[in-house]
């Protein structure tokens, strides 16, 4: 059987630089002055996976289970995905693909898109081209595309 979810997640940046890495899909980027308001590193395009797993696994990580982890110090968005696919092991279910959109206007992300792709599907142990990822500024329509933060809408595939 196949089924498909979809995640979404959205981080303001805040207002003076941190010193926190802007870390997406598991990837830092690098020279950044950017840093997402989160209580763990802020990774929007996890936290959109993680959130479309749930969907399927209908098991909620970003809520109490990542909480807990955030307060034992584990902030790295990666650990909280790790619980969401254990989950979707445990149902005997695999993913066949994944495509994110993210709005942001800044930081421009075409030249980070392919690494961002290989670090996702590295943490999924899927190959680089079951990642889908577009970017947009959202035509400054919102506050994404005004450059206060980043939104990551995330569909997901999976099969059994």
């Amino acid at each position: 059987m196949v089924r498909c979810a979809i995640g979404q997640d959205s981080h303001r940046f805040e207002e003076t630089y941190t010193g926190k890495p802007l870390i997406l899909g598991g990837y830092t980027l690098p020279d950044c002055d950017l840093s997402l308001s989160a209580n763990s590193d802020g990774d929007v395009i996890l936290h959109a996976l993680t959130n479309a797993v749930s969907g399927i696994t209908c098991k909620n990580i970003l809520g109490k289970p990542a909480d807990d982890l955030c307060k034992a110090g584990v902030t790295d968005s990666a650990a909280y995905l790790n619980l969401a696919l254990e989950d979707l092991k445990a149902a005997g279910s695999k993913i066949v693909h994944v495509s994110f959109t993210v709005e942001c206007k800044r930081p421009h992300l075409s030249a980070h898109i392919p690494a961002i792709r290989a670090s996702v599907a590295n943490l999924c142990g899927i190959a680089p081209t079951q990642v889908g990822m577009t970017a947009t500024t959202g035509e400054g329509l919102t506050d994404f595309g005004k450059g206060l933060g980043i939104s990551v809408f995330c569909i997901l595939t999976v099969g059994d």
